[in-house]
């Protein structure tokens, strides 16, 4: 990077000196670390600036940067290409249309919830009859966005000014204003007793920017204990957004447990309070597709069946595998293990169904023979109970030909198995 930033500065034309000695700074491109930055951004210098730099290359940055920062400030340009790049990222969570208008900060992306989430939980506070949330831990805003559309008001609190200052720019920009009001605050030194319900999103990440993950529930940032008791004081109604491996036995009495997953992804945990006390569901959007716990027993172990059925991992997360596994009329090929198998075909909104075609023990040689007899050049590859990863087994078979498969690894009754097929269809 040291070359191409000595590069670029001598090919800057001699009348800008000052603008040279920032621009190591600038070949970053950082995104706002502080709400003047991002208040610049809401210029119409800033805002120009973003319309020219929208789905800028990553590749050409630096090109660009050099470009603009000939007649703009350097921190402004570098501002809006890290902005830029935040906006890319954040349609995934977002879509086109609100990623290009809304405002980020790297954290805020990685952490927000993707829209679809937050308006299905958003719909079910409406549907409970809320009118008014405190979101506690906002962050940028996507919740109190998605509660704002439910026609929800919303006090949104969080504590770190500059994730304020872009919460407040994108209630104003998505139109949303009249319904979020934004406070700078310490979210336990904040009254709700103005709202119907409480939401709250912990911080489950270290202090610092960037920092790693935090699994254990009370060292979220507010621990999940306070979570709950400000839950429980709400007047109506409460949801606790927590990360999606929280363990079941940390689910206090009293309140339901949801997990919920996009496209086949777990999204999230949330419990609730003020639904149905005691209540296990796996919700699957789009949808929602919900499975209620009936607290069936464990499925019985049988050998593998023609089919062979991978429950979705809200699902799994939600300890609901016996339920989905009635619904096939199928059991499980190892008590450890979350593959259902079945000698039937059968739809389900809550699996996904794959036809065995083989079945052998592992043995890394036969199993590239087997691939390379049938010709599979595409292998898609799952595991569970397996230590081998994917990455390792293709680098080790060389999948070759025109025909597609997938190779699940696994143990069956304890001892480690391979399965080939293809996704099933009735």
């Amino acid at each position: 990077m040291a070359s191409d930033t000595d590069s670029a500065r001598s090919r800057l034309p001699a009348r800008h000196p000052r603008r040279a000695r920032g621009f190591h700074r600038l070949a970053h491109n950082e995104p706002v670390k502080d709400p003047e930055a991002l208040h610049a951004l809401l210029t119409p210098e800033g805002r120009a600036l973003l319309d020219e730099v929208r789905g800028t290359d990553p590749a050409r940055e630096l090109a660009v940067a050099t470009r603009l920062r000939r007649t703009h400030p350097p921190d402004l340009v570098s501002a809006a290409l890290g902005q830029a790049r935040l906006r890319q990222r954040a349609v995934a969570k977002f879509g086109a249309r609100d990623a290009a208008r809304m405002f980020f900060t790297p954290d805020g992306v990685e952490q927000s919830t993707r829209a679809s989430v937050a308006a299905h939980r958003a719909g079910r506070l409406a549907a409970l009859g809320v009118r008014s949330v405190a979101d506690l831990c906002c962050g940028i805003g996507g919740d109190a966005i998605a509660l704002a559309r439910a026609g929800i008001r919303v006090l949104a609190v969080d504590r770190d000014p500059v994730t304020v200052a872009a919460a407040r720019a994108n209630a104003r920009e998505l139109g949303l204003d009249a319904l979020i009001e934004v406070r700078e605050a310490d979210v336990t030194e904040v009254g709700t007793g103005g709202c119907d319900a409480v939401f709250v999103d912990p911080a489950r990440r270290g202090g610092r920017p960037g920092g790693g993950r935090i699994f254990a529930p009370e060292a979220y940032s507010p621990p999940l204990s306070w979570a709950v008791e400000a839950a429980r004081t709400a007047p109506r109604a409460a949801a606790l957004k927590l990360a999606p491996g929280i363990p079941h036995e940390v689910v206090p009495e009293g309140a339901e447990a949801e997990w919920i997953s996009d496209g086949g992804e777990v999204k999230e945990a949330v419990l609730w309070f003020g639904t149905e006390p005691g209540t296990v569901r796996a919700t699957l959007l789009p949808g929602p597709r919900t499975l209620l716990s009936r607290r069936l027993p464990d499925p019985p172990v049988r050998p593998p069946g023609r089919y062979l059925y991978e429950p979705d991992g809200a699902v799994i997360r939600a300890h609901l595998v016996a339920e989905a596994a009635e619904e096939v009329g199928g059991g499980l090929l190892d008590p450890t293990i979350a593959y259902v198998t079945s000698d039937a075909l059968v739809t389900t909104e809550y699996a996904t169904a794959y036809e065995i075609t083989d079945r052998m023990p592992f043995n890394l040689k036969k199993l590239k023979a087997l691939l390379r007899e049938r010709g599979i050049g595409t292998l898609t590859v799952k595991k569970r109970g397996s230590a081998i990863e994917p990455e390792e087994l293709r680098r080790k078979v060389r999948p070759q030909g025109p025909n597609a498969a997938t190779v699940f690894l696994t143990r069956v009754a304890g001892a480690p198995t391979v399965l080939l097929g293809h996704p099933a269809t009735l």
